[in-house]
């Protein structure tokens, strides 16, 4: 952060994840914030070229806001992977609890392009967040090379799966012109969405220029507002799940290993051991109903056998009435002639 000016509302950190890395952060404060902003940016991108925009967002929306680096961009750690970035996003959020005091009611979790894979990935985990923003976002990692229909256990961000699970506000920004994500990207997940907000469709826009467009600021302002104004008709709809939580904290979630949001998603080789906890799971479960068909076919198999030892053993007792009736018979005969 050499280069920029020092100031005194900005705070640079350093995260330890679950995975063993360390992710680089920065968290912009703003006197008359009432919402936290955390920025998941996109893939061509880190924290040094996002720093002026962080600036500008905290400002002109009135929120503090923290962005982060993924493990491998910029000064982070370890290697940019698909689990590490859920690690990195879970550290950034745990690090806004349990540094700054932000409650998870306040926070509006925001992902640009492929950061739109942490960010759904978190919130369909957090039940109480006070909203989500994509910018840009993708279906999946393969359906953006590929216009697949279905979900295949190899891909990876499987947004399109777990954006149902997602119960705040959501909002959708994506340009009608983008050559690296399509627009059909953006306006099937705001179709999958459970709690809407209206869309923006920035006629004309590309990939990595939609914060030139004065609509998006605007329109981003005013959803900022309207989620602000809102928080406890949103809460108390949701009593009834939060009852089953029996308030235990959000972050109890990370430290035991989670149930997977990919309703589709079949067991894969991995190089993790949970994963490989779940293949042998699978393959056990798969052996045990074997089992179970097999002692239910030996079961039937024996009745069957049953059935005909009993059916033979009749036949046989009839064969010997039918042998003693002629014998009677043949004895009438004699002693008639």
């Amino acid at each position: 952060m050499d280069p920029f000016p020092h100031r005194e509302n900005v705070d640079v950190l350093r995260l330890p994840t679950r995975r063993g890395t360390e992710v680089v952060a920065v968290y912009v404060r703003h006197p008359m914030a009432t919402s936290t902003l955390l920025y998941s940016h996109g893939n061509a991108a880190d924290i040094g070229q996002m720093y002026e925009l962080f600036i500008e967002l905290s400002m002109h929306l009135r929120v503090n806001l923290m962005g982060y680096d993924y493990s491998g961009y910029g000064q982070s750690s370890g290697k940019p992977t698909e689990q590490n970035t859920y690690a990195d996003i879970e550290a950034a959020y745990k690090c806004l609890e349990e540094n700054y005091s932000t409650k998870q009611e306040d926070i509006i979790l925001y992902g640009q392009s492929v950061g739109s894979g942490p960010t759904l990935d978190l919130a369909a985990r957090l039940p109480r967040l006070r909203a989500v923003v994509l910018h840009s976002p993708i279906l999946s990692g393969l359906r953006v090379m590929y216009p697949v229909k279905r979900t295949y256990w190899f891909d990876i961000y499987k947004n399109s799966d777990k954006i149902p699970l997602v119960k705040c506000p959501v909002l959708v920004i994506h340009g009608t012109s983008d050559d690296v994500v399509d627009c059909s990207h953006g306006k099937q997940l705001w179709e999958l969405c459970v709690e809407k907000y209206e869309p923006l469709w920035l006629e004309g826009g590309n990939h990595c220029d939609l914060e030139l467009y004065p609509e998006y600021l605007r329109h981003l302002k005013k959803f900022v507002s309207t989620v602000e104004k809102s928080p406890s008709r949103r809460n108390s709809s949701r009593r009834s799940t939060d009852r089953i939580e029996h308030a235990r904290r959000s972050t109890d979630c990370f430290e035991a290993p989670r149930k997977s949001m990919d309703r589709r998603e079949k067991p894969r080789k991995s190089t993790d051991r949970p994963e490989k906890r779940r293949i042998h799971e699978y393959k056990f479960s798969n052996m045990d109903k074997l089992e179970n068909l097999k002692v239910s076919f030996d079961h039937m198999e024996k009745s069957r056998r049953s059935v005909e030892y009993h059916e033979k053993s009749r036949k046989s007792i009839d064969q010997q009435l039918e042998r003693a009736r002629k014998s009677v018979d043949w004895l009438d005969r004699i002693r008639a002639g």
